[in-house]
This record gives structure tokens, C-alpha cells and sequence, in this order.
């Protein structure tokens, strides 16, 4: 299959994950809505109660709009298996669909809801107080940086829904995901946590993207650390790729 063709078929399939996301509109509104009552939630609840140097709102919205894409690609993950354990990629490899349309699809459908539920926790974040000082070019860089997120932690999930053998198993492995804005800078800074906590917080891949979007989104000096994310997400993209593409021919042996 040429190149043509296959950017043909997953934009073709990317139509189809995209419509049956659609008729699910109760899992649309959860992935689009539960992101941002949980940024109301620690705005309104708890922001008086921590001091980050800045207003909450201000502090919280890098962490919300990551926390988005784990709820968002944790979608993902159990799409993939669903299509596994209904048979679909085996009607796709018939038709001659190779895994890597198939696979470009789910994570090309993540990306495009994650940017639309991304915007509207930006547009509540707005609603409420958030102020960006960034310039244009800042304020590319910050996208540009959450679009490698996104696509990063997309491919990620296709991986795992590979990895799972039933849909409920997908969720319980995206349950990291979803989970690891918390040990980070996203809500606390990480001085207030436990010592015992500071070296994962410190290192592990979120805590530089959050820093980069906040230093990015504030007009703040970022230093080298936007370089580290970028890092991080081409890191785990370029494995989530690799082990998308080994586990794939081995489920559909």
C-alpha cells in the first residue's frame, strides 16, 4: 500500500472512531466534562486553601489540561480493545488494512477530542480568571508542546489496549495515566509534599510539561526545561510506536 493510500484509509478510519465516538454521548460528555468539574473543584475547594505564590487558577490550569488527555486517552485504550475483541481489525486486515491506518486512526481520534476538550478547559479556565501573558510565539510553543502530549500519550494507550484482553482491563491500565498529574507540580507544588515523594515528583515525565506550559502560558523563564519535555514525549512516543507495532502482529497472528 502506498503512502498515499494509507493516509487515505486512517483519514477514513479516523472518520469512523470519530462517528462512533459521537454516538456514545454519554462517554463524550464524561471525557469532556469531568476534567473540568475537577478544575472547578480544586479552584473553588481547595485553591484558598494552598499557597502557590500566585492565584490558584493561575497555578492549576497546565495540570487540568494534562489531567484532560489521560481521561481522553484513557478512551482510547479501551476503543482499541474493543475493536480486538469484536473482531473488527480482523475484517480490516481481510480488506488488506494493514496495523498501521488502524492504529494512526484511534490515536489521530484521540488527538482531535483532546484538543476540543483541552479548549474548553482553557475556555472555563478563562471564564474564571486565568490570565495568559505569553506572546504569540510563547504561546505556539505551549501548544505545540501539549500536542506532542497529546499524540505521545494517545500512542500510549493504543499500546496498553493492545496489551489488554477486555475493555475493563484497558481502563484499570490507564488508571497511571489518569493518575500521575497528582505526584506532580499540576496542583501542589512539590516542596509541600511528603520528602519520601520529592524524587519521583521531581523526575517523572509530567512534572517538566507542566512546568513548560506554566513558565510558557505566564511569559516565565522556562531554562531548559520545555527541551526535557519535548524529550520525554518524543521518548514515549517513539516506544508507544514500537510497542504498538510489535504487540499488533503478534494479536493478529
Amino acid at each position: 500500500m502506498t503512502s498515499t493510500a494509507l493516509a487515505s484509509t486512517a483519514l477514513t478510519l479516523t472518520g469512523r472512531r470519530l462517528r462512533i465516538s459521537l454516538r456514545s454521548p454519554d462517554a463524550l460528555i464524561t471525557a469532556l466534562m469531568l476534567p473540568i468539574m475537577l478544575m472547578l473543584i480544586f479552584v473553588y475547594f481547595f485553591g484558598g486553601a494552598i499557597d502557590t505564590g500566585t492565584q490558584y487558577v493561575t497555578y492549576v490550569v497546565p495540570g487540568a489540561m494534562l489531567l484532560c488527555a489521560g481521561f481522553g486517552a484513557a478512551g482510547t485504550a479501551v476503543s482499541v480493545t474493543e475493536d480486538m475483541k469484536d473482531g473488527i481489525i480482523d475484517r480490516f486486515r481481510a480488506a488488506d488494512i494493514g496495523g498501521v491506518p488502524i492504529l494512526a486512526s484511534h490515536v489521530a481520534a484521540s488527538v482531535l477530542r483532546n484538543l476540543v476538550s483541552t479548549a474548553l478547559v482553557l475556555a472555563v479556565a478563562l471564564a474564571i480568571g486565568f490570565r495568559p501573558q505569553a506572546g504569540p510565539p510563547a504561546l505556539l510553543a505551549a501548544a505545540g508542546l501539549l500536542l506532542a502530549y497529546i499524540t505521545a500519550i494517545s500512542w500510549l494507550a493504543a499500546a496498553l489496549g493492545l496489551l489488554a484482553r477486555n475493555p475493563e482491563a484497558a481502563g484499570g491500565f490507564t488508571f497511571l495515566m489518569m493518575f500521575l498529574p497528582y505526584p506532580s507540580s499540576a496542583f501542589v507544588p512539590i516542596e509541600t509534599m511528603p520528602s519520601w515523594l520529592h524524587g519521583f515528583a521531581e523526575n517523572q515525565p509530567l512534572t517538566p510539561v507542566i512546568e513548560s506550559l506554566r513558565a510558557l502560558l505566564l511569559a516565565q523563564p522556562a531554562g531548559h526545561i520545555p527541551w526535557l519535555a519535548l524529550t520525554w514525549c518524543t521518548a514515549i512516543t517513539a516506544a508507544s510506536v514500537t510497542l504498538t507495532s510489535i504487540l499488533f502482529r503478534r494479536r493478529t497472528r
